[in-house]
């Protein structure tokens, strides 16, 4: 079973996940934040991962601290699951129409941390108590601590909910492919160098 187990306290956040990449989509999801935990529910159900998540932040003052806090620790579990990479087939894109939504995603777990965002949201700056601004925010913590790149592009869209949500949903349909186990390889590391990173 590969599964990454995470606890973070600060004085902004205290939050601890247990993701299983080897799942069936279940989660049970507690962020403080609504339109975060539908997110996390989704890019759990669309990936097949398991995910438990509970977070208790400073969301009185805003819900930077908690989106970003969240985007490190989900990675840090990522990273923990997913090892060395033995056999993972290593790369995933899509392309998501989600109504008048369309969004591009590829992915490389490849040890190295990167992220092409090229998302606008339209003219609503929040989604439900979200602020827009924190998809990047929180996408930017979770490939840096998770060792994977990641491009997400908006091709097509103008609802500000369908164009986050397909985001997160992308996400997890390309990194469903990417650490899926190539039977043909899968007592190798997905690198000539014999190791990522």
């Amino acid at each position: 079973m590969r599964r990454g187990d995470v606890t973070r306290k600060t004085y902004e956040t205290e939050i601890a996940v247990q993701l299983s990449l080897d799942g069936a989509g279940r989660s049970g999801v507690d962020s403080g934040i609504g339109f975060l935990d539908h997110m996390l529910a989704n890019f759990a159900r669309h990936g097949s991962f398991d995910l438990n998540l509970r977070c208790k932040g400073d969301t009185r003052v805003d819900n930077h601290h908690t989106a970003e806090d969240i985007g490190i620790c989900l990675g840090e579990a990522f990273a923990k699951a997913i090892g060395v990479a033995r056999g993972i087939r290593r790369f995933g894109h899509i392309i998501l129409p989600m109504d008048e939504t369309l969004i591009m995603c590829a992915v490389d777990i490849s040890g190295r941390s990167d992220l092409g965002f090229d998302v606008m949201t339209p003219v609503n700056h929040k989604a439900g108590a979200f602020d827009t601004e924190l998809l990047e925010e929180f996408l930017r913590a979770f490939v840096r601590n998770a060792g994977i790149t990641v491009h997400l592009r908006l091709l097509d869209g103008k609802n500000t909910h369908h164009i986050i949500e397909a985001c997160f949903k992308a996400l997890a349909r390309a990194l469903r492919s990417a650490v899926s186990i190539d039977d043909e390889h899968s007592s190798e590391i997905p690198s000539t160098k014999g190791r990522l990173l």
